[in-house]
């Protein structure tokens, strides 16, 4: 069995080994999650040892014929973009899972979902046929649907039928324009190689058409403004390891789409340029108000995860080798920051039962712990100097600056904003008078800790080490920026 299939199905046996324990063993359930889990993270990072970072192309590839008639094959491959991307996934199925102690309504059904989730994330990021891709894209429904609706908040029913109505909308769009470029092209074929080749023979209105219908179908995931509606309902209504995946995967499965999508019409990316850049704008400017306006803090995480997905379709926007590094260093960073927030926001929800910051007050001086993490992970949004958001925002900052010229100081305007909402937030749970209601709160527990000290560890590395990072991710970046020039 080769590397990537042997990750893609780790996951995948370990859900079919739950599904066959027998009825009531809750603590086992979850200790096979955990392992099967454990595993998938230390797969991909032998991956990452093993991965040539002086390579451009793709690295462990699989190719085997599926249906020679279509055009379709099981076709998988990793490069400089895609691989970042499977560690977060790992990386954070693992933290959700060890997170997840406090679900003892059927753990069953829950761990088995999570573990499917984690198969079909992996199988969206390796998948080098557009056919596989989108089997993998739209089988990530399927666990978020039933997470949402059974496990979520009062109100999950309307949160998971939101979810999946924005997404399944948002598909539909997808699959017209796979079929369209299929159909368009001379021998009928679904690798993503063989259509970014041949592509490049369509007309150039063509290309526009094509590549608008890929920019909906990525962008209800990522998501961008106007249509974003689906995340703030589904992330509250979610149980927090859910909200981890979502906000930490979910969210860059549509940004790395629309890398795939830009490498294959790269013409129409270029006429698309301003447009992307006026949308990335708008989004991040929009998301941050609206999270400076709520008072519940997983809305606000949302809202701000749509201001930082702004950010890296403003990285995208620059055409440039500085920028989409800055938008592949961003969707690490906010996978990293984002995961350690829900997650120690979803921990407070659990020990007090309220996510309104007005509730709060004066914590450091019963959960210090909780505090430090908290506060770290509200700096590293902002993207302080010593963390990977600040890399990843710099070099966006240096190829904006590089496309546009001083226009892309709307891009501080969003930061300030974020700064904001970030200070008061630590500020109402941190600070004040001291509360009756807050001395009981007990603070992170061992395991809670070594989760969030993960996330911190990875955002402080990257933002302390970032040439660790880009070598692996420079090669792929340069041969998809020399596209546009």
């Amino acid at each position: 069995m080769q590397l990537l299939t042997g990750l893609l199905i780790t996951p995948l046996c370990g859900s079919i080994l739950i599904a066959i324990l027998p009825a009531g063993r809750d603590r086992l359930y979850r200790k096979v999650a955990l392992v099967t889990s454990l595993l998938a993270m230390l797969f991909s990072f032998y991956l990452l040892s093993m991965f040539d970072t002086q390579v451009a192309g793709l690295q462990f590839t699989e190719h085997m014929k599926w249906n020679p008639r279509l055009g379709m094959a099981y076709d998988v491959g990793v490069d400089g973009i895609s691989l970042p991307m499977i560690l977060l996934a790992t990386v954070l199925c693992f933290i959700a899972i060890l997170a997840s102690r406090s679900i003892t309504d059927k753990p069953r059904g829950y761990y088995l979902l999570m573990l499917l989730l984690e198969t079909a994330m992996l199988g969206v990021f390796m998948a080098q046929d557009w056919v596989l891709f989108y089997v993998f894209w739209e089988l990530t429904l399927i666990p978020l649907f039933f997470l949402i609706d059974r496990w979520g908040g009062k109100g999950r029913h309307g949160a998971a039928l939101n979810f999946v109505l924005y997404t399944f909308g948002g598909s539909i769009f997808l699959l017209v324009a796979m079929l369209i470029l299929f159909d368009n092209l001379p021998a009928h074929s679904f690798s993503m190689r063989y259509m970014a080749e041949a592509a490049s023979s369509l007309s150039d209105h063509k290309q526009m058409l094509i590549f608008l219908g890929f920019l909906i179908g990525f962008g209800v995931k990522m998501p961008i403004f106007p249509i974003h509606g689906w995340l703030p309902i589904a992330h509250v209504e979610a149980p927090s390891p859910v909200s981890i995946l979502l906000s930490g995967i979910l969210l860059k499965m549509g940004a790395y789409g629309l890398l795939r999508a830009a490498e294959m019409l790269p013409n129409a990316v270029m006429q698309m340029q301003t447009t992307l850049m006026v949308l990335a704008l708008i989004s991040l400017i929009y998301g941050g108000l609206l999270a400076w306006r709520q008072t519940d803090m997983k809305k606000m995480i949302a809202y701000s995860s749509v201001s930082h997905m702004g950010v890296v379709l403003l990285g995208i926007a620059t055409l440039n080798i500085t920028g989409i590094s800055g938008a592949v260093m961003q969707m690490t960073a906010h996978g990293l920051v984002a995961g350690a927030m829900f997650l120690l926001i979803g921990l407070l929800y659990e020990r007090t039962h309220t996510r309104d910051i007005r509730d709060f007050s004066s914590l450091v001086r019963t959960t210090p712990r909780f505090a430090f993490f908290t506060i770290f992970a509200f700096i590293a949004a902002i993207g302080m100097p010593g963390t990977a958001g600040f890399i990843a925002e710099l070099h966006i900052l240096i190829g904006g600056y590089q496309q546009w010229g001083w226009l892309i100081l709307a891009l501080s305007l969003g930061i300030m904003i974020s700064a904001a909402y970030a200070i008061r937030t630590i500020g109402r749970l941190f600070t004040g008078p001291s509360r009756k209601n807050m001395h009981d709160v007990e603070d992170l527990r061992k395991t809670e800790m070594v989760a969030a000290g993960l996330l911190t560890a990875g955002t402080i590395f990257l933002g302390v080490f970032p040439a660790f990072f880009l070598q692996y991710i420079t090669p792929s970046v340069a041969s998809l920026s020399n596209l546009f020039n």
